[in-house]
């Protein structure tokens, strides 16, 4: 028997072994810090038997692979813990995660206090060095086998498996669990770990079934690791999104409006139509597009003509009931159908394409509440939508205009350098879902994934993330706990004309069906918001903050020259207030610091005397005084440009 090992030199053996026998005739040291295998690019359980040549490789803590096991062994032993603590709760999943772990449990919530005892119970567990165990048991005593021990879900899922499956599980010194591993060798290759959290969760992920309470946990290697993690979890609960932005009083949320709408404050609502004006003004002034305005509703016979009545009714809010009503309107989900009957309003020849329409568009899904979160994602919210009805010819370069005004609107938000690019294709396994054939996907999927090329862009592909009529480019972004949402998408529709009977009239009078390219420029308004929040921890580049300029008069004699001061910044555009409370000049300041502000002025007797400000910014700490219009001239231009300065050093504040 020949192994090929990962620097591609050779092992031969006579008789099979264990991967982890490998392990230690390679190095007794290996061995010791192996946390398992991966044979022919198959990760498997140290305990696995090599009876045949392969390739291997030792994975330890330092492969991605490695620490899954690790962590994936430790959700096992939070397992063992809560089930020795809570009797009474049932187990269901625990699966490693990116970055750690959680285990579903059908019990009352757990609090803090609860997760600490967990801690200690899984330090015990984990020094008393239990040996996991893999045995497996047919599909019907697998059944029995959890049916004694009062797991219904665990027999819910073994009957779910095909009848001649082999049900494998672990034994970790009496506590057994389902699971087709791998595993570590022993609880004490647990160095470093940590349960951070509890939430609910519904099983399988279906709001009609049980509510379970799942708690998170991660574990590293070594404790280093662990803290220096730990530290960015506390950096991301300070810039979530959700906590600092209804601290500072950006938008709330009320039980008796509903879950997924938001309410946005006077500062939350300023911050969004600065947004929203940017981006019509760059959108029809600089990047050719015409404006529309279209209802909130239509009726099902719109959503029909689109496709979205067969592929989304069960994500739009229907209003009346198609067995009783004459007509049963829904809320929009999306602007395309609309949009497509301002296009055939008027005849179009091939001179007037492309045509593209833009709208802000406030859409309604009827999303899951356990989905729910913040302002990502939401069942009512507005986006910068639109549509392009172009000639074929016309296809590859409205595309790469459409990728050049996204990536613009990034950059000017400082945010480029967060994203991720994706094509999302159909799923040939799946073709009722979609419109068209094979070809007509391998044709415009190729055409995104050459626009990604050219733009030297790297991406990823992934089945089953294309819109029904057709493939997109999903930008994608990551919130402070890792997890993943599009941001912007481009859609190229070559099959939806037909539907809705467009053409344009070609250079030989000719009616010829026009391609559709569906996009966003920001994406959704709200989704952005809360990412801006997340990536500049609430100090925002000072054209967008809500509040600019806080002048501090530093007694009530100069309240006059203060609001002067004001006055003039608002003319020339800033948002500037007075802070004209009673109270000392450095307690003001403070304020104005943890309120987040690009700049404060200070004016007193000398300032008024002059016409000047003393002017104190989060950039640069002390800028000294100036004069008013020499201050005004700076802001102004800096607003203009949506300048992004640098913040100054926290050590220095």
């Amino acid at each position: 028997m020949k192994i090929t090992l990962k620097d591609g030199s050779e092992k031969e053996y006579n008789e099979a072994l264990s991967v982890y026998d490998v392990a230690k005739d390679i190095s007794e040291g290996l061995a010791r810090v192996a946390c398992a295998g991966e044979v022919d690019g198959e990760v498997v359980d140290l305990r696995t038997i090599i009876d045949k040549d392969c390739t291997l490789n030792i994975l330890t803590a330092n492969d991605k692979e490695g620490l899954r096991v690790i962590r994936h062994t430790a959700s096992h032993v939070l397992a063992e813990a809560v089930k020795r603590l809570f009797p009474e709760a049932k187990v269901t999943i625990g699966p490693a995660i990116e970055d750690g772990f959680y285990y579903d449990f059908d019990a009352e919530p757990f609090s803090r206090e609860d997760l600490d005892k967990l801690e200690a119970e899984m330090k015990k567990i984990i020094k008393e060095g239990h040996e996991l165990k893999r045995f497996t048991l047919p599909r019907n005593e697998a059944i029995q086998f959890m049916k004694d021990r009062n797991e219904p879900f665990k027999v819910e899922l073994i009957e779910d498996l095909p009848e001649d499956a082999e049900i494998s599980f672990y034994d970790q010194g009496g506590f057994v669990d389902l699971c087709a591993g791998p595993h570590l060798m022993t609880t004490k290759g647990i160095k470093a770990f940590k349960l951070t959290s509890s939430s609910m969760a519904y099983w399988r992920g279906d709001a009609q079934k049980a509510r379970l309470q799942r708690i998170y946990g991660t574990a590293f290697n070594k404790k280093e690791e662990l803290n220096e993690y730990l530290e960015k979890l506390e950096d991301a609960k300070r810039r979530d999104h959700n906590k600092l932005g209804r601290e500072m009083g950006l938008f709330t949320t009320v039980d008796v409006i509903g879950q997924g709408l938001p309410l946005f404050t006077p500062k939350g609502t300023k911050m969004i139509m600065k947004l929203q004006r940017w981006i019509e003004d760059l959108e029809d002034n600089d990047w050719g597009y015409v404006r529309t305005r279209t209802p909130l509703m239509a009726k099902s016979d719109l959503y029909k003509i689109s496709g979205h009545w067969d592929h989304y009714k069960d994500g739009m809010f229907v209003l009346g009931d198609e067995e009783v009503d004459k007509e049963v309107f829904a809320l929009r989900p999306m602007t395309c159908p609309f949009q497509y009957f301002v296009y055939k309003n008027e005849q179009h020849s091939y001179r007037d394409l492309p045509y593209r329409m833009s709208e802000t568009s406030t859409l309604f899904r009827c999303e899951d509440s356990g989905e729910m979160h913040g302002l990502t994602r939401v069942r009512q919210f507005t986006i910068s939508e639109g549509h392009l009805v172009i000639r074929p010819d016309q296809a590859e370069e409205e595309l790469k205009r459409c990728f050049d005004l996204s990536y613009y609107v990034l950059s000017t938000l400082g945010l480029e350098g967060e994203v991720t690019y994706r094509l999302s294709k159909w799923d040939p396994a799946n073709k009722k879902k979609y419109l068209g054939d094979d070809d007509y996907w391998n044709r415009t999927q190729e055409a995104l994934r050459e626009v990604l090329r050219e733009k030297g862009v790297d991406f990823v592909e992934a089945d089953g993330e294309a819109a029904f009529y057709g493939p997109k480019i999903d930008i994608q972004a990551k919130n402070v706990y890792g997890k993943e949402d599009t941001m912007i998408t481009i859609q190229l529709d070559c099959a939806i004309a037909e539907n809705f009977d467009m053409y344009y009239v070609d250079q030989n009078g000719e009616k010829v069906r026009p391609y559709i390219i569906h996009r966003t420029s920001l994406g959704c308004y709200e989704r952005t918001l809360a990412w801006l929040i997340e990536k500049y921890a609430g100090k925002f580049p000072t054209w967008l903050c809500p509040e600019q300029v806080r002048v501090l008069p530093i007694s009530d004699k100069y309240e006059d020259y203060a609001n002067k001061v004001c006055a003039e910044l608002k003319k020339n555009g800033v948002d500037a207030t007075v802070d004209n409370r009673s109270e000392k000049i450095g307690y003001k300041i403070r304020e104005a610091r943890l309120d987040r502000l690009p700049y404060m002025l200070v004016v007193g007797q000398q300032e008024e005397a002059d016409g000047t400000v003393s002017v104190r910014s989060r950039f640069v700490g002390d800028e000294g005084v100036k004069p008013l219009s020499e201050f005004v001239d700076a802001i102004c231009k800096e607003i203009r440009t949506k300048e992004i300065r640098e913040e100054m050093p926290q050590e220095e504040k």
